[in-house]
């Protein structure tokens, strides 16, 4: 919200603001002076009515009373179906849209066989565990079924319970909500402490389930089927339901997390008001980025004017912004614009991310919901099924991964049964520009499957540690952890981790298993931010991830404070970071190096080639770049001396040979010294699209490009997976290659920037400093690639 856009004070009189209609508010922010251009596309999604059904016979009347008081007389159909599949013993796995109602599917079952199965005396007889993929929806849900009003023993097992709580949900507890790192590390490892608990386990409710995708997928698929060896162990055998408002092919999602046949669910049977989803691009500034190109205005500035502009107009918006600096970068900047139209309004306006307090957090979530708070700005943290009912709007800043993730976020609105607004805020990005002028890209396709390798050995091997820790692992769990068991078994024995013994494999080391998979982080250690000169932690980072954020001169933002880091102790896993006031922002740059150490599948485009395999990737951090928080100009650019990091992993690779470039360059389609500038192009604009057709983020891949690699002797384009042994992005993109390689020929052709900007062949995290990158080059490099390609199906 530029200054001269802003609504005086009189316009919106405090005493009398009262909620208005989000789209026609949307009508008024275009008609402000500059704004009409960015608006590239308005969809209107209609509302749909209601389908309901009769409550299941076997429903707990205690259950129904509670439902009924509440206004629920009749279930929605999906429901129904849902409850009544798991109550016949069936696994279920339910795929409806957000606020549909999911949560009602599986705690009518789940409240009714806890409240059935019990004693004389109250023992308890059917036990439920309940995973969230985090804490805030684990106690979204815990307030959920204690609003019902029922005396079933609900508690939350968490990094934040105490011990004391701890013992009394091992021992007391019929609902026990965690999440599948506290599984991990606590439960399995502990099983004999927990005997009662697995015998009695009737149901496991996986929770958002689209959210376990890519690596971290891999280790939850691992850690279920732990537990089903464990609860078997003790003659258990519990029913898993699992829920997401976003996932495509929930069958396949749900047989791959679980190892089980499925019943799915996928018929919506709620209401939903009306929806209107704008796709909005930011200006070109005047400003220049690297190498002279031009840079639009930042996507967190534009969506801090909105949500001004929102909450000045009384319109409860939530703003998803990818990183945490622009979660607080956001947050700060729209209070202090709301501040200068009514200081009231000031504190209405927070932000929410991943690394608050606990009581923090819990705070937050009671200030949104109430409507204490008008706008937040969060991170994913808030996407999932969070109760935050009665917002108006939400903006969406940058592609957030999937289309799953977009919807996901776009459903926080509207969850009262009224008309809602969704805005996609473009970032300067390949992927963004091309989304906001092919907009049936992201609206008119349906979501994603969930990506993960269960077969991946990097995560297979520490879990098959921990399950021999827990009991010695036998022949027949072989059918329960893979067709690669037996192999990755033989290499743990072989690096000393097991021990092979007539009755099985034993873990042998006195050091707890569980320790050597780390489920949630791409497997460093942790490093600890601490301020200088008091010790306090203010936040952690994962250790792969140091070198990039937390490396000497970084700036990073906590809750609207601004922290310069000192000193990155590699050693001690620690960084050192002071109080600062500043007015840029920092952005790490690396080089990488990559080499092929197995080939394993290949398709032939004429004379090009398309490859899927194994390779090495060593990487290192060289330098970090100073931008200008508010307009993305670059103010320098300073080295840094850090070790380089080794990663075997997959990636996906293409190769024109000399006998396709010599016609090209013959005819000046490409001069010889714009090679390595033309596949640099066109590997930039690669990685920027694969996340529209894998489940991936940009930062989860990497690429390298060169004009004759060593180990294929012509000009190669790789792209490659970011985690150990790979996290199926680049098979994806494998599978897909002919559709994603088009779309970037076709955002690289598009893109109005006379010589390449970050909005097609830049990249934030090019180590080269985008240097040397050939536009024109990219272009007649992907045409003669895709002259071989098949045609896209359908």
């Amino acid at each position: 919200m530029s200054v001269e856009s802003r609504p005086a004070p009189s316009a919106v009189p405090s005493a009398a603001r009262a909620r208005r209609d989000p789209a026609a508010v949307l009508g008024r922010l275009t008609a402000l002076p500059g704004r009409a251009d960015r608006l590239t596309h308005l969809e209107q999604l209609p509302a749909r009515p209601a389908v309901t059904a009769d409550w299941p016979a076997w429903t707990d009347p205690t259950l129904l009373a509670s439902y009924t008081g509440k206004g629920v007389v009749r279930p929605w159909a999906h429901q129904v179906a849902v409850a009544e599949a798991a109550h016949r013993g069936e696994h279920v796995v339910v795929s409806t849209g957000t606020a549909s109602g999911k949560s009602l599917a599986y705690l009518l079952p789940t409240l009714s066989a806890i409240r059935a199965a019990r004693g004389p005396r109250g023992q308890r007889g059917a036990l439920v565990l309940y995973l969230a993929p985090t804490k805030a929806l684990a106690h979204d849900q815990w307030a959920a079924i204690h609003a019902l009003g029922l005396d079933v023993r609900t508690s939350t097992h968490d990094g934040d319970s105490t011990t004391e709580e701890r013992e009394w949900t091992r021992d007391h507890a019929e609902y026990v909500l965690t999440n599948p790192d506290m599984l991990h590390r606590s439960l399995l490892p502990g099983h004999e402490r927990w005997t009662q608990f697995f015998r009695s386990l009737r149901f496991v409710v996986v929770d958002e389930c689209h959210h376990y995708r890519g690596v971290f997928g891999a280790h939850v698929a691992q850690v279920l089927r732990r537990l089903r060896r464990i609860c078997a162990a003790y003659g258990a055998s519990p029913t898993f339901i699992l829920a997401s408002a976003t996932v495509a092919d929930p069958d396949v999602t749900a047989r791959r997390m679980t190892g089980l046949d499925v019943t799915t669910v996928t018929a919506d049977g709620s209401p939903r008001g009306d929806v209107a989803v704008a796709m909005w691009e930011p200006p070109l500034t005047s400003y220049t980025g690297e190498n002279g190109a031009p840079v639009r205005r930042p996507a967190t500035a534009e969506t801090a004017d909105l949500l001004a502009d929102l909450v000045v107009e009384d319109v409860r918006t939530l703003a998803f912004v990818r990183s945490r600096t622009g979660v607080e970068t956001v947050a700060r900047r729209a209070g202090e614009l709301v501040a200068e139209v009514d200081p009231s309004l000031a504190g209405r306006i927070d932000s929410y991310r991943g690394g608050y307090l606990p009581e923090e957090r819990r705070d937050l979530e009671d200030a949104l919901r109430s409507g204490r708070l008008l706008g937040m700005a969060a991170t994913n943290a808030l996407e999932l099924g969070i109760d935050v009912s009665g917002l108006d709007a939400v903006l969406v800043t940058g592609y957030p991964g999937t289309r799953a993730a977009f919807w996901q976020q776009v459903g926080r609105a509207g969850r009262d049964g009224g008309g809602a607004l969704g805005m996609f805020v473009a970032r300067d990005d390949p992927l963004d520009t091309y989304l906001v002028h092919h907009p049936d890209a992201l609206l008119g396709r349906p979501v994603e499957g969930t990506v993960f390798d269960t077969d991946n050995p990097y995560v297979l091997g520490p879990h098959l540690c921990a399950a021999a820790q827990e009991l010695p692992i036998t022949a027949a769990d072989f059918a329960m952890f893979g067709p690669r068991t037996r192999e990755v078994l033989a290499s743990l024995v072989e690096r000393g981790l097991l021990r092979r013994r007539p009755a099985g494999w034993f873990w042998t080391d006195r050091s707890r298993a569980a320790d050597l998979a780390d489920i949630r982080s791409t497997g460093d250690r942790q490093v600890a931010l601490v301020e200088a000169g008091t010790g306090r932690v203010v936040g952690t980072v994962d250790g792969g991830r140091a070198h990039g954020t937390a490396h000497t001169g970084a700036i990073y933002l906590h809750r609207g404070e601004t922290w310069l880091v000192e000193e990155l102790d590699l050693d001690e896993h620690v960084a050192t970071l002071r109080r600062t006031e500043v007015d840029h922002t920092t952005s790490a740059r690396e080089v990488t190096d990559i080499t092929i150490v197995a080939e394993e599948e290949y398709a032939d485009w004429g004379p090009c080639r398309v490859s899927l395999g194994r390779v090495e990737v060593t990487s290192q951090v060289t330098s970090y770049l100073r931008r200008r928080a508010r307009t993305g100009e670059v103010i320098d650019e300073t080295p840094l001396d850090l070790p380089p990091r080794t990663l075997a992993t997959t990636a996906v690779w293409w190769t024109v040979p000399d006998a396709v470039l010599a016609p090209m360059l013959a005819s000046a389609a490409l001069e010889v010294a714009d090679l390595p500038g033309a596949a640099h192009a066109a590997e930039h604009c690669s990685i920027g699209l694969l996340p529209l057709f894998a489940t991936c983020d940009r930062w989860d891949i990497g690429g390298v490009s060169t004009a004759r690699h060593p180990d294929t002797g012509v000009l190669t384009v790789f792209v490659h997976d970011g985690h150990p042994g790979g996290a199926g992005f680049a098979e994806r993109g494998y599978r897909t290659a002919a559709a994603w390689l088009r779309a970037t020929r076709a955002t690289i052709a598009a893109c109005e920037c006379a010589s390449g900007c970050p909005s097609c062949i830049q990249s934030p995290k090019c180590g080269n400093g985008n240097d040397p990158l050939d536009k024109r080059g990219a272009v007649a490099l992907l045409d003669a690639l895709l002259a071989g390609a098949p045609v896209d199906p359908g």
